[in-house]
């Protein structure tokens, strides 16, 4: 039996964790930690699970393999290096913490312990995506991605803590590492610079140019509320053989290469966000999102958030 724990429930990804442990038996729900007795107690229920209002008194008394980790932005990376150190494996929601300084915390207790801190990326998992990574080697050498990730607002349902710098830590933080994440895997890019720029806290775009490739992800908060979903999001691949179109919120990938009129490619099933990554570690493996992976993912989106509030200069960076 794999027993998961939340510690921090804000954001509604905490069902995440709750849908594997619908799905599968091996898997036990056994307590739920969040600031709020309120919303602990709403996840909590359904499963019988233990409530406390703090993850390091709940990471004491009940012992956990793997910790779920979705709360307020700005309190997580405390929350994983604490989880960590407890001796548990961590699944966190993006974004995993909102400082370099946490990260570096993260990437320490993780190495120290020997534990594992997955990331869940979840657009690796879907359809368009897998079935993009299958077709990529017919568009020859990948020199170009560019991705849009607008998402609705709704500012009425919204709590306050989401509307504060330090608590939210930032768009490009925030949206842009998803695509970040994708697009290092479709080009290997593993070094040079990333900048970023944002209008109003609400529109932004982080670039990342290297050898023989360059990055464009642009995310913002002005999905029109007219829009039949809440975030449109989707992205180019440009290479020396064709092209290819993910369309995410469209569920569907077109492909024209050289000899190849545009047409769309057939889509595999996906995955549930934390399928994979539990499979993994309740066998004893590290999840194919590997903590190494998520930490770069993190760390190149908080230099594209640090960029943007500097004036957009540009921040040298490789995984050497």
């Amino acid at each position: 039996m794999t027993r998961i724990a939340i510690a921090g429930a804000a954001h509604p990804h905490v069902a995440y964790a709750t849908a594997e442990v619908d799905q599968v038996a091996a898997y036990e729900l056994v307590a739920v930690a969040d600031p709020s007795r309120e919303t602990a107690e709403r996840w909590a229920t359904p499963y019988d699970a233990k409530v406390f209002t703090d993850h390091q008194q709940m990471l004491r008394k009940v012992e956990p393999d793997v910790v779920m980790v979705a709360g307020i932005y700005g309190d997580r990376g405390q929350v994983v290096v604490d989880a960590l150190n407890a001796g548990c494996h961590v699944i966190a929601d993006k974004p995993l913490c909102t400082t370099l300084e946490d990260l570096d915390a993260i990437a320490e207790a993780a190495e120290r312990t020997g534990r594992h801190v997955t990331l869940l990326l979840e657009k690796r998992y879907y359809p368009v995506t897998l079935a993009a990574l299958g077709i990529a080697d017919q568009l020859g050498t990948i020199h170009g991605v560019t991705s849009s990730g607008p998402h609705k607002l709704n500012r009425p349902t919204r709590p306050a803590w989401f509307f504060e710098r330090a608590r939210y830590g930032g768009l490009l933080n925030d949206l842009a590492v998803h695509d970040i994440d994708a697009a290092l895997l479709f080009t290997g890019l593993t070094s040079g610079t990333v900048s970023g720029s944002i209008v109003d806290s609400s529109y932004g775009v982080a670039t990342l140019s290297g050898p023989g490739a360059v990055i464009t992800a642009g995310v913002d908060w002005m999905n029109p509320a007219g829009s039949p979903v809440h975030g449109d999001y989707r992205m180019k691949l440009v290479g020396t053989g064709g092209t290819a179109e993910l369309l995410w919120a469209r569920n569907r990938l077109v492909l024209t290469t050289t000899d190849l009129a545009p047409h769309d490619v057939l889509l595999p099933a996906g995955h549930r966000p934390a399928e994979l990554v539990l499979q993994a570690l309740a066998a004893g493996n590290e999840p194919d999102i590997t903590t190494e992976r998520g930490l770069l993912a993190t760390r190149l989106a908080l230099l594209a958030q640090r960029s943007a509030e500097n004036g957009g200069v540009p921040i040298s960076w490789t995984t050497d």
